[in-house]
């Protein structure tokens, strides 16, 4: 059976990205794309049309939300009375964001994922399992100069991970900071995480654990937006076997 799909911010850099990923893989169909921008335009050399109205996913199995928190927090709401599921990429939903969705969610499933690179889920996985053996970790990441947010959902997911082996992390005497943020953004458990944006980056991130007399250094980089369609294509496909919330691709990844 055909997964019917529709995507949410279709015009924006990821959205155009998932529109043509879903056209041209032979378990999913391209139903519906919808954006307040370019209404009316072709998407993915298909002859879906670029529309803003909502009833458009009416004939839809599973939609994909790349658009800004403001507009996903309302679109969600849609989609989750409607029954659909949804695969969610937009990055600056809080906690209580989710707590809330878990509550709409009871239809239909969702998938939320700070990262769709399945080598970046691999990276937050590998930095969990260094956690415990050092005492000092540094998380650097590296985004297009256009990302809105800062740090990025996977810089702070990963932070979150790590903290589940300790709650004291980087003790430091650095107590001169000669510059204000010299040392980074600093996490409630002491992680160090560093943002960089950049003309000609993607997405790409650093972590680096030390103990004494060594370093371990886990380094993801998506050179493209193509790096996230098989994550993307994967919870499309799972969602369904997944009741309410799912936080990352671990899970369909049985990791």
């Amino acid at each position: 059976m055909t997964i019917k799909v529709g995507v949410l911010g279709a015009s924006g850099r990821m959205g155009s990205e998932v529109c043509r990923a879903v056209v041209n893989d032979v378990d999913t169909s391209l139903v519906s794309a919808i954006d307040e921008m370019n209404v009316g335009e072709n998407v993915a050399g298909s002859d879906v049309r670029i529309t803003d109205d909502f009833s458009a996913l009416e004939d839809v199995n599973v939609i994909v939300d790349f658009t800004v928190a403001d507009s996903a927090r309302k679109n969600l709401q849609h989609v989750a009375k409607a029954g659909i599921h949804a695969v969610v990429g937009t990055t600056g939903l809080t906690k209580s964001d989710i707590e809330e969705l878990g509550d709409l969610f009871t239809n239909s499933n969702c998938v939320i994922a700070s990262n769709f690179a399945i080598s970046a889920v691999l990276m937050m996985r590998f930095s969990e399992m260094a956690a415990p053996h050092f005492g000092n970790v540094e998380i650097i990441e590296y985004h297009h100069n256009s990302k809105i947010d800062a740090p990025s959902g996977t810089a702070l997911t990963t932070a979150e991970r790590i903290s589940a082996s300790s709650s004291e992390w980087n003790t430091s005497s650095t107590s001169n900071h000669v510059l204000d943020g010299a040392r980074g953004g600093i996490t409630k458990d002491g992680v160090s995480i560093h943002s960089v944006r950049m003309e000609g980056m993607v997405a790409h991130q650093d972590v680096i654990f030390g103990t004494e007399g060594q370093t371990l250094t886990i380094r993801q980089d998506s050179y493209d937006r193509s790096s996230f369609m098989p994550g993307v294509l994967l919870a499309v496909k799972k969602v369904g076997d997944f009741p309410g919330i799912t936080l990352g691709l671990e899970p369909l990844l049985n990791l």
